[in-house]
């Protein structure tokens, strides 16, 4: 049972990403004045998704059925080519090409009934990442969870690499036939032997075994050098990433912070306007009664100047 801050943030990433910023922030703004701390801390946590990557959410969050079928549909995928069955393989290949695009339809329909008719989708994308979601177990556990930041993509399919196949054809079965011919020939034919390798032969052969499992030692520590490197770049390029969502969710923030200082300041000169009218308006009305005080006391004068002495 999901807690109320995860159906929080489940709502959050159904919101088309143009309006994600400014419904973060109104949920952090709750969390603090209600003084749950520790759901602000975790909302303002919370990337803002490309639209691509809104419209799988879309899809894993609303029509959870469809993605469960994928999943299951990968592992047929995977249990097929481990098998190298290919008759299988080729019939959910195409079932697999069927599924992403009904997926990527139904997302497609998801998305504009949220954002409306006119709204332009990434569906290259959305295809790209399911289709990645069906070689990667890893991918298809981030499909499911509805918190895509951002699209995935996959070179390849499946776990193993496909063998190399021969075209058998009449004449190559044939040629079969001659070398079974050949065998049972030589199973009655005589016995042959060989002469044994000289001393000299017996040592080239060893310094060869030496020198090629010297080069395969060399080349065991070049490969363990460069795995620790290719280690070392993917975690630098991970610490890059995660650097550049850091600044990218700092530049939403502050995107949002401003245009909360712009309705403000729009506020405050709406105010300014309206007290301005308030002050033009009471000085009419005091060069009113201003007025209306000289003609009193003109009009009190005139009659102390007509009264008899």
């Amino acid at each position: 049972m999901p807690s109320a801050t995860d159906e929080l943030i489940q709502r959050l990433y159904q919101e088309p990403p143009d309006g994600f910023v400014a419904a973060r922030t109104a949920a952090i703004n709750e969390a603090k004045e209600a003084g749950d701390r520790d759901t602000a801390k975790r909302l303002a946590a919370l990337k803002k998704p490309t639209v691509a990557a809104w419209v799988v959410n879309l899809l894993a969050l609303r029509r959870p059925e469809l993605i469960d079928d994928l999943v299951d549909l990968s592992a047929a995928l995977r249990e097929a080519q481990r098998g190298l069955k290919g008759d299988e393989l080729r019939e959910l290949t195409a079932q697999r090409r069927q599924v992403v695009s009904a997926l990527v339809d139904a997302a497609r329909r998801l998305a504009l009934e949220a954002s409306g008719p006119a709204a332009k989708l990434p569906l290259g994308e959305v295809e790209a990442t399911l289709t990645a979601a069906l070689a990667e177990p890893d991918v298809a556990a981030q499909v499911r969870t509805g918190r895509l930041v951002r699209a995935a993509s996959y070179a390849g399919f499946g776990e193993v690499p496909r063998p190399r196949l021969r075209l058998v054809t009449d004449s190559s079965a044939e040629v079969d036939d001659e070398d079974e011919e050949i065998e049972e020939a030589d199973a009655g034919a005589e016995v042959v032997e060989f002469p044994q390798p000289s001393a000299k032969e017996k040592a080239a052969a060893e310094r060869r075994r030496r020198e090629a499992e010297q080069k395969q030692r060399e080349l065991r520590r070049e490969l363990s050098a460069a795995q620790a490197a290719e280690k070392r770049a993917d975690e630098q390029l991970e610490k890059s990433e995660a650097a550049e969502r850091d600044a990218e969710h700092l530049v939403e923030d502050l995107d949002a912070e401003l245009a909360e200082l712009e309705r403000r300041r729009t506020e405050a000169q709406a105010d300014v306007a309206r007290r301005k009218q308030a002050r033009r308006t009471a000085e009419r009305e005091t060069a009113a009664a201003r007025r209306r005080v000289g003609d009193v006391q003109a009009a009190l004068e005139d009659l102390e100047v007509d009264e008899p002495d």
